[in-house]
């Protein structure tokens, strides 16, 4: 059972239902019951906390919100995960409050597909947290690789950490020292990366802070929105290249389909005690059933245990847990 959020979505809670009905998982939706009439299984949740709330207050001053129950959910056994397409700063503090951290784990990041063709990179942090150490960089990479296998299937994931240069002193102090962590490790480790490495399909995951890597993400995201816009239009611009697209109308849509981010279907918060999914707030029934559907994969395949014990192997867990984190992005 997932537990799926229907507030905060920008095409409304409908939306987010039909999602979850279609993905063929057993979902328990969290939403105005008024606007969900047809839809089983649905708990009467009409509280939001938007973009424009303190998440942390929030979520601890609203715990009749849709997400907060969604989360308490988890914690409380009645669910395996939990999806939202709203809020990510009040996804996270909800995680935060009713999850909780791993036990050694300094802060969680918010784990993201980007829809590279043949090869899908992840990307983390990606707005949970602005700040930035070196041993928050070396636990990334060993959270974003467990989970890469473990619901992806791909063995040995390949991992970069993203900087200004290849060489191992290129990038800030905490860069510097992450690489030389990261290189006496068991993970496939490329070292450091550049941004034009992201798309580069070499790699499996790309290791930064929460500030640089929402950044990435908003530009890779929007450069093949606009790729994909330029092409179409260069297509309909004249009979001859009009005819030059239907000879390639198949490869197209498959093009296209590859750079849909419905089709990699959200992020995950790594680093709780808990599965918890973000999709994009814009997400089509689509997108939101892939969230729900990886959501169940990631529960069925144990990614939480999973990547406890590759921090635990590593040796990269802390000895005691960090302070209470600080809730970096409203996205």
């Amino acid at each position: 059972m997932i537990a799926l959020d229907a507030n905060g979505a920008d095409r409304g809670p409908r939306n987010v239902a039909e999602g979850g009905r279609r993905s063929g998982v057993a979902v328990t939706i969290f939403g105005p019951v008024a606007e969900l009439e047809g839809y089983p299984n649905v708990v009467d949740a009409p509280v939001a906390i938007t973009n424009d709330d303190d998440p942390a207050r929030a979520v601890r001053n609203n715990p009749d919100a849709s997400i907060v129950q969604a989360a308490r959910a988890v914690h409380d056994g009645r669910a395996g995960g939990f999806v939202t397409a709203g809020s990510t700063g009040a996804a996270l503090a909800a995680g935060l409050l009713h999850l909780k951290r791993m036990r050694g784990v300094h802060r969680p990041a918010v784990a993201v597909r980007i829809p590279v063709p043949g090869r899908p990179v992840l990307m983390l942090d990606c707005g949970a947290s602005v700040d930035r150490r070196a041993e928050w960089l070396v636990q990334f990479a060993y959270m974003g690789a467990a989970y890469m296998e473990a619901v992806h299937g791909v063995a040995r994931p390949r991992v970069g950490l993203l900087s200004v240069g290849e060489e191992a002193k290129k990038g800030t102090d905490e860069v510097v020292e992450a690489n030389r962590l990261l290189a006496g490790g068991p993970l496939s480790f490329a070292g450091n990366v550049e941004g034009d490495d992201i798309a580069g399909g070499e790699l499996d995951v790309v290791v930064t802070d929460g500030f640089t890597g929402n950044v990435a993400l908003k530009a890779v995201e929007g450069t093949a929105n606009t790729v994909m816009r330029a092409v179409r239009d260069a297509v309909r611009s004249g009979a001859v290249s009009t005819l030059g697209g239907l000879l390639i109308r198949g490869k197209a849509q498959r093009l296209r389909a590859e750079l849909n981010q419905d089709a990699v279907g959200a992020g995950i918060l790594l680093g709780l005690r808990g599965v918890a999914f973000i999709t994009h707030g814009n997400a089509t029934p689509a997108g939101v059933a892939t969230a729900v559907q990886l959501a169940h994969r990631a529960v069925e395949e144990g990614v939480v245990e999973r990547t406890e014990a590759a921090l635990r192997e590593s040796g990269s867990l802390a000895a005691a847990s960090a302070p209470a984190v600080s809730v970096g992005t409203r996205s």
